[in-house]
């Protein structure tokens, strides 16, 4: 795998078609989804970027969110500390929330463990800005889903297969990747809004 991705590494486009199949992403025409009505005519949609270490991945991550305009999602194991409790992006999130009418962030976790293991400045960000930020543990169903992603509004995304690895993809201005991915989201979101009011850390 290294070998393949040293070799393409040089040509974005050639990159991106070899890795989209490993992980399960499929383009549609542009600003359409398939099996879904034809939208009005969008700009092309980006090219994908393919990401090789944790650090482009914090960095496609900040880029992500701070391109949001109303609505962030996070599909995350365990609230991931070295993407999400970082400095750079916790301030991103906040300036987000306080800078953008009916701002949101909703974060879906498998562990609840996390939400009481002690000191993390997301959750602490979360409690201070409940109007704003909501986590929910993923309903049961769900906790064997493996990738973990970040979404801003319906544009842009950064998606990884398997949330314990650094390979992944992202796509700053990419609605077709980005929508397929948030109708994953928001179907395990409303399955998973049962929690006990102790896991929650704020209620819509």
């Amino acid at each position: 795998m290294a070998r393949q991705m040293a070799a393409t590494r040089g040509n974005p486009l050639k990159t991106t078609s070899a890795r989209l199949a490993s992980f399960a992403l499929e383009d549609a025409p542009s600003g359409t989804l398939a099996g879904q009505p034809s939208r009005e005519r969008e700009p092309a949609a980006e090219t994908l970027h393919v990401l090789t270490t944790l650090e482009e991945v914090r960095t496609a991550t900040e880029t992500v969110a701070a391109s949001g305009q109303r609505l962030i999602s996070i599909m995350t194991p365990d609230l991931e500390p070295d993407i999400y409790d970082q400095a750079p992006l916790l301030d991103i999130l906040k300036r987000f929330v306080l800078g953008h009418s009916f701002a949101k962030v909703r974060v879906l976790i498998r562990d609840q463990a996390r939400l009481v293991s002690g000191a993390n400045h997301f959750i602490a960000m979360a409690h201070r800005l409940t109007s704003y930020l909501e986590i929910r543990v993923r309903a049961p169903q769900y906790h064997a889903l493996t990738a973990a992603y970040c979404i801003a509004d319906d544009r842009a995304i950064v998606y990884r297969l398997r949330a314990d690895r650094s390979e992944g993809i992202a796509g700053f201005n990419n609605p077709p990747i980005a929508r397929q991915f948030l109708q994953e989201f928001d179907a395990v979101w409303h399955a998973s809004g049962g929690e006990e009011p102790e896991v929650r850390v704020a209620r819509r």
